[in-house]
């Protein structure tokens, strides 16, 4: 039988299943803690400068400044303020570039090797790491610290996702997905909650950290992915693990023989490598077009919770909005993307645009306090839909890539996401330009990617390509092409004749 029928057979979504997935989804918690601790420990005060004082070097702003507000962050603690501000940013920077780095280390390296070994490594050294940002002596360390929490967390982070795709049955894998970004929104408000009962930055940090050490011991008991195992013609080892997983979800008389993938002889067990995204000319375009959506996605998301958390008002309740505000968007979600008349291209185009209509229109609100309708207001829309996009980009791009590269695809597109990480802390700044020029740039970027979005095959009801072979057969290559040659003529149509 087929993988597949396999899962058929032992069951696509059983008790031992649920439980695994649940752990995974549940991790979402700490990863949101670490991708938004620099927006809580990083929090600027209101302070006051002596009359008659320019201090520039560390020391003259410590025996010229006074903060006026009770808050503990690294800026109260280093003096980040005035020409020093920067390294705030730079921090939160920082991690996302660790990010970067992580999905392009860990991406191939857990196609390679296997997923749990990487899996569990990554979280390992993410949690020894972060210990190293709550005891940081100086801002260096710290800095330090973050980039190499973000490198662990880019690894760790997307093995965790595809895991929890693949332990799992076709059917449910928008469910599951759905539900890793759904409890990452949740995440930010509980990581709110939690600053806001422990104050001291160390503190805090430390306790964020601590739940790491849990989710890392309840992790080491999980099989292998049955799917990589398979991908790699590893049939034997993928036949125990679905047979224990017929035995956990109740099933003890199933025995399960799986068929070899349709690959030549000994490339299963070699397996392609990242080079085949740009050799293949199914999966160039696709991976073009995807890096782009990513690196929207990404930009218009943090940046968005960025600005929102610069914002007077109370920070741990902004923070917390700009979580909370997301949970809406998965149950859109989950009846767009399943809807034959929407389906997972549609529904991912159109909420880019629409996250990026919010963004414009609220470059011409103008400012009422106390108004319930704002350009806040439309700046969290703007999150709702950003955040429905990247909910269904996760689920889209798994089942755009075949299970021998679905990692290193998703490492590719998540390491072009990192690139609108990395510069989301600094665009809010651009409102020293312009007070409009934050949600201009974030419009901009969301309805770009919702047109280029359309390029994009639909997947909802059809096969999920095991091998590059499979590509090229004629099911995918008339779904991609048909898609292309609609671009084109779209394309040539707008063309205005010399």
């Amino acid at each position: 039988m087929d993988l597949e029928a396999a899962f058929q057979l032992v069951g696509e979504f059983g008790v031992r299943q649920k439980r695994m997935v649940a752990v995974l989804i549940l991790l979402q918690v700490y990863m949101a803690c670490q991708s938004m601790l620099i927006v809580l420990v990083g929090a600027e005060p209101q302070y006051r400068v002596e009359k008659g004082v320019n201090p520039i070097s560390q020391a003259e702003l410590r025996q010229h400044v006074t903060f006026t507000e009770e808050i503990s962050s690294i800026v109260t603690e280093w003096f980040l303020i005035k020409h020093q501000a920067y390294k705030v940013s730079l921090a939160g920077s920082l991690f996302f570039a660790g990010v970067l780095i992580g999905n392009v280390l860990f991406g191939p390296l857990s196609d390679k090797i296997g997923r749990k070994p990487v899996f569990l490594v990554a979280l390992f050294f993410e949690v020894l790491f972060g210990y190293a940002t709550a005891f940081a002596p100086s801002y260096e360390v710290f800095a330090l610290s973050r980039l190499l929490v973000g490198i662990m967390n880019g690894g760790m982070a997307l093995v965790c996702f595809v895991l929890s795709q693949e332990y799992v049955g076709k059917s449910y894998w928008a469910l599951t997905g759905t539900f890793t970004n759904m409890t990452f929104a949740v995440g930010i408000a509980l990581f709110a909650a939690l600053g806001y009962c422990v104050r001291p930055w160390r503190t805090l940090a430390i306790t964020a950290n601590s739940s790491g050490v849990l989710f890392f011991l309840l992790c080491v008991t999980f099989p292998e992915s049955p799917r990589w195992l398979y991908s790699r013609g590893r049939m034997e080892q993928a036949e125990q693990v679905l047979q224990d997983l017929a035995l956990a979800n109740g099933k003890d008389q199933v025995v399960v023989k799986l068929r070899r993938s349709a690959c030549p002889a000994g490339l299963s067990h070699r397996g392609p490598n990242a080079l085949a995204l740009v050799t293949n000319s199914v999966l160039r375009w696709r991976t073009v077009v995807l890096m782009y959506v990513w690196y929207a996605c990404s930009l218009v998301y943090y940046g968005l919770t960025m600005n929102g958390s610069d914002e007077t008002g109370n920070r741990y309740f902004r923070v917390a909005m700009f979580g909370l505000v997301e949970l809406p968007a998965y149950p859109l979600c989950m009846y767009f993307i399943n809807k034959q008349w929407a389906g997972r291209q549609k529904s991912m185009a159109s909420f880019l645009a629409f996250a990026g209509v919010s963004c414009l229109f609220t470059t011409w609100m103008p400012v009422h306090e106390g108004s319930w309708f704002s350009a806040t207001s439309l700046a969290l829309i703007g999150k709702l839909m950003v955040s429905a996009a990247f909910n269904i980009v996760y689920v889209y791009t798994s089942e755009l890539y075949p299970t021998v590269i679905r990692n290193a695809g998703l490492g590719v597109c998540s390491m072009s996401c990192r690139f609108g990480g990395i510069l989301a802390p600094f665009v809010p700044s651009l409102r020293g330009v312009h007070q409009s020029m934050p949600f201009m740039a974030f419009a901009l970027t969301g309805l770009s990617a919702g047109a280029l979005g359309l390029l994009l095959p639909e997947t909802l009801n059809k096969p999920i390509a095991e091998t590059l072979e499979e590509l090229h057969s004629p099911t995918y290559q008339r779904v991609f092409e048909k898609q292309v040659l609609l671009f084109e003529e779209t394309t040539t149509s707008l063309e205005v004749p010399e």
